[in-house]
């Protein structure tokens, strides 16, 4: 084995064994939740909670009715923002926000999203 080619073996066990105890480093000092992972770019929703035994819903709470699939355009053919998919029922295409001829199109129907819109069979517009 050539010189070189020992030294290279040599540095990558250590960076390798110097890998593996910082590793273990880490996994001591987390405690018991877990690795110690860093913050996260985008928080994680709370963790569901189950309600207690015996318990009833909050009187004041009351239930919210899910938003309708489509809805009419403005008069302008704009959509709303709670509804921003195009759909154009003449050509069967629909669009997203963002895409190439969004802002030009006179919607027909506002689609909650493209499942809604794919459900009235509708296709996404290729560009």
């Amino acid at each position: 084995m050539s010189t070189l080619l020992r030294r290279g073996v040599v540095v990558g066990a250590i960076a390798g064994l110097a890998y593996a105890a910082w590793r273990f480093a880490a996994a001591r000092g987390a405690g018991s939740d877990g690795p110690g992972y860093e913050a996260q770019p985008f928080p994680m929703p709370p963790r569901p909670v189950a309600a207690r035994p015996g318990t009833a819903p909050s009187p004041t709470a009351a239930p919210v009715a899910p938003a309708p699939a489509a809805i009419a355009p403005d008069a302008e053919g704009g959509c709303p923002l709670t509804h921003p998919i195009k759909g154009k029922l003449s050509t069967g295409i629909y669009h997203r926000p963002g895409a190439f001829a969004y802002e030009r199109t006179r919607a027909d129907r506002c689609y909650r999203d493209e499942s809604a819109a794919q459900s009235d069979g509708l296709r996404a517009a290729k560009r």
